[in-house]
């Protein structure tokens, strides 16, 4: 995932210019289906430190691809705050790509638009069967009770990253695995001029994302079993003030983080201003920000008590990139072959380690390069205590709303307005409202 982030397409359309996250392409132009079996365009979503990444790690895939094939691959990798925009007025017009790349958040709000090919056993015979992938992947390839509108691609998780160095200099002999510890540790590395942990707090679905699983921690969920929203229920409001209280109370969280929603609590602590972050699948961003690996280690992201694991133990969502295909090419056998040729045990490999990421398929997941460094608690994660978002029609819609609360109350925050249980709850209310009312 990257962090640049329904009913049918209006309900969707009402979060393209906000949501902007972690989960593909082109020019300015729109691409476009084609009528030749021996052509595929292709929208990648930007996994790399840069476009020009993408393309590089991309390329020599797809020469092999038509190699194999004969199947030329038109490549666009699409910056993320493109993306979900393209993809609704693709969509919508019919003048789209073949294949594409989508963050799994959205994939059941894009499926309620109807411009995706089901993944029913029929199509997915045609790339090797369903049982290939790891379940806690496909949990997020469309809603429940519908055949997937997407495949996965790229897997990640949370974890808490920490720089080792501060860690010693403070005393902190093992990074800490409760919310209780953080903030006791926090505080151990504020006392020797550090900032404790980095945070986007502007960025609608970061927001999403660390509420969310805070509200499993509380056993809460956002929605209602038929799927309404309820974003005020005593657990949901409990786990956003829980949030906020990092930076209101705990003052563990700078103020300064308040506007952050570009990566730059990344770039903090790449540079050793902060000591700890968490975040998905970041071992490669580090890296191309310029530090080492020796200088981070990674540890599963903190619960209430104990260790994570399954119910209110859940420490992360289920972060990632699905394949997907408009169900309106004109090469749906080329689009195939392509989405097993980026979904083969090989191809995983290659991929998921180009982008530190961790592969939904089983047989690629069992590499001992997925146990490498950081890669490893992820991948434990992922098998054991992630849980997908809501896959719910307006999921989109709900990650701009709610977001867009958890931003306004670290606002107010930095603003030195006090931020309470019920100011909490007002905020979820209005985004509840917001939601009800479209």
């Amino acid at each position: 995932m990257r962090n640049i982030r329904a009913a049918a397409v209006g309900a969707v359309t009402l979060s393209l210019a906000l949501a902007a996250t972690a989960c593909g392409g082109g020019s300015s132009s729109e691409g476009g289906s084609n009528d030749s079996p021996k052509t595929l365009t292709y929208w990648a979503s930007n996994q790399g430190a840069s476009i020009a990444v993408d393309k590089k790690v991309l390329q020599p895939e797809l020469d092999k691809f038509k190699k194999r094939t004969g199947i030329t691959v038109k490549l666009e990798v699409v910056p993320w705050a493109q993306l979900l925009n393209r993809i609704l007025t693709a969509a919508t017009s019919g003048q789209g790509p073949d294949v594409l790349n989508i963050g799994n958040t959205w994939t059941a709000s894009l499926q309620a638009t109807d411009a995706l090919l089901p993944w029913n056993a029929k199509n997915f015979a045609k790339i090797g069967g369903k049982d290939r992938f790891v379940p806690s992947a496909l949990g997020s390839t469309g809603a429940r009770g519908k055949d997937p509108a997407a495949v996965p691609l790229y897997s990640m998780s949370y974890a808490l990253y920490y720089n080792k160095k501060i860690f010693a200099d403070a005393g902190i002999t093992k990074p800490p695995a409760t919310w209780d510890e953080l903030t006791a540790d926090g505080k151990k590395i504020q006392a020797l001029g550090k900032q404790a942990i980095g945070a986007e707090c502007s960025n609608l679905s970061e927001n999403i994302h660390q509420v969310f699983v805070l509200a499993q921690q509380h056993g809460a969920d956002f929605f209602t079993a038929d799927g309404k929203p309820d974003f005020t229920n005593d657990g949901v409001v409990a786990a956003v003030k829980q949030y906020i209280d990092l930076m209101a109370k705990d003052k563990i969280i700078d103020i300064s983080d308040a506007e952050y929603s570009q990566n730059q609590s990344l770039s903090d602590f790449a540079r050793g201003k902060t000591a700890m972050v968490l975040w998905q699948t970041a071992s490669a961003t580090f890296k191309s920000l310029g530090m080492k690996d020796s200088e981070w280690a990674a540890a599963p992201a903190p619960v209430q008590s104990g260790s994570p694991g399954t119910g209110t133990q859940i420490n992360s969502m289920v972060a990632g990139i699905n394949m997907a295909v408009f169900k309106n090419t004109d090469n749906l056998d080329g689009a195939a072959k392509f989405v097993k040729f980026m979904t083969s045990d090989e191809e995983q490999k290659i991929l998921n380690t180009a982008y530190g990421s961790i592969p939904p398929v089983k047989a690629a997941q069992s590499d001992p390069a997925f146990n490498a460094h950081g890669t490893a608690v992820l991948r434990k994660t992922l098998a054991t205590s992630a849980q997908a978002l809501p896959q719910v029609a307006d999921e989109s819609q709900f990650e701009t709303a709610v977001g867009t609360a958890v931003k306004n109350l670290f606002a107010d925050v930095a603003a030195g307005r006090t931020v309470t249980t019920d100011s909490v709850k007002a905020e979820l209310q209005k985004a509840q409202q917001q939601m009800q009312a479209q």
